[in-house]
């Protein structure tokens, strides 16, 4: 095997229970943060996340001696965390803005074109290809999505309102994402994980401070306080597991999980609505928006599993 690409441990229990931890995390996190919208704005929550987030793993880095150094780095690896660290931030921003103005299952639908921007990006920035079967789960994706807004389309495409915002805005937000993951990609060659996290939380706090308001978690009741912390708690949890994950099972398998969490954050609004009347957050599809949700995941799914064409070898 060529020098410097990463092989798995072969634990894939490991491995498919670590993703499991993480899709339960991503799956909850858009009704979590759905709720802290009602009384605490996006700049001010972001901050509070990368707070927690950048002082979990100083207490982690500093106890194992891990801690990262920037200064004296190249310009290489400073314009990466650059990159990466806008791309980061501005994801979190924009799909908060985004969710403040549609559905979390929406969010969740929506943001699933993050991987599908990862990959094209990968095309042009690594050289890699896409396989037939690739570019097909690519078409089920783009036609899930339209199935499952089509009682939106002509909100969607009518003017450019309030729903229609929040969509631009997850998308941007898939997008800065995909920007960020290959920076992130070129990184690790660098640092760990758990230093990139925490230069990257570190720096949102100085970042987003001079925007965000801190006082108002005196305004939280212990209800949304206690999900302020999970929320918070969800980013290193989540994040830590995902990378963990990546050790032990290949990443196209992951991938292909955790594609389901559309399907189970929408599964999930249901349910709420129907234990909690007032919880008033169900997206209300019809059949073909059901469709359309299954088509997303399966076209994602279907992009992460199946392999890449191998370019032509040239012979002299």
């Amino acid at each position: 095997m060529p020098e410097g690409i990463h092989r798995t441990t072969g634990r894939w229990k490991l491995g498919l229970f670590l993703t499991l931890v993480t899709t339960v995390m991503w799956t909850v996190l858009p009704l979590g943060l759905k709720i802290l919208l009602e009384a605490m704005d996006p700049v001010t929550i972001t901050w509070y996340r990368f707070s927690l987030s950048a002082a979990v793993f100083l207490l982690i880095l500093a106890r194992t001696g891990q801690l990262p150094v920037i200064r004296g780095r190249n310009r290489r690896v400073l314009t990466l965390l650059a990159i990466a660290g806008i791309g980061l931030y501005a994801n979190y921003l924009l799909f908060l803005f985004g969710l403040d103005r549609v559905t979390p299952g929406a969010a969740q639908i929506l943001i699933q074109s993050g991987p599908m921007f990862l990959l094209i990006g990968s095309l042009f920035i690594f050289k890699e290809s896409f396989s037939t079967v690739q570019w097909i789960g690519f078409g089920v994706l783009i036609v899930g999505m339209r199935l499952f807004f089509n009682q939106q389309w002509d909100e969607l495409f009518g003017g450019f309102g309030h729903y229609t915002a929040g969509a631009v805005m997850i998308l941007l937000a898939a997008v800065v994402w995909a920007a960020y993951s290959l920076a992130q990609k070129q990184l690790h060659q660098t640092y760990t994980s758990a230093q990139m996290l925490w230069i990257l939380s570190a720096g949102a706090v100085v970042a987003y401070l001079p925007t965000a308001n801190p006082a108002t978690i005196t305004r939280l009741s212990p209800t949304q306080l206690i999900i302020l912390v999970l929320c918070g708690l969800n980013l290193v949890l989540a994040y830590s597991a995902f990378t963990e994950a990546l050790r032990h099972w290949e990443a196209s398998r992951i991938s292909a999980v955790l594609s389901t969490i559309p399907l189970l954050t929408l599964g999930l609004l249901e349910l709420c609505e129907r234990w909690f009347p007032d919880f008033g957050r169900s997206e209300g599809l019809d059949g073909l928006g059901w469709i359309g949700a299954v088509l997303v995941v399966i076209g994602s799914a279907q992009c992460a599993l199946a392999k890449r064409e191998q370019p032509a070898e040239t012979g002299s």
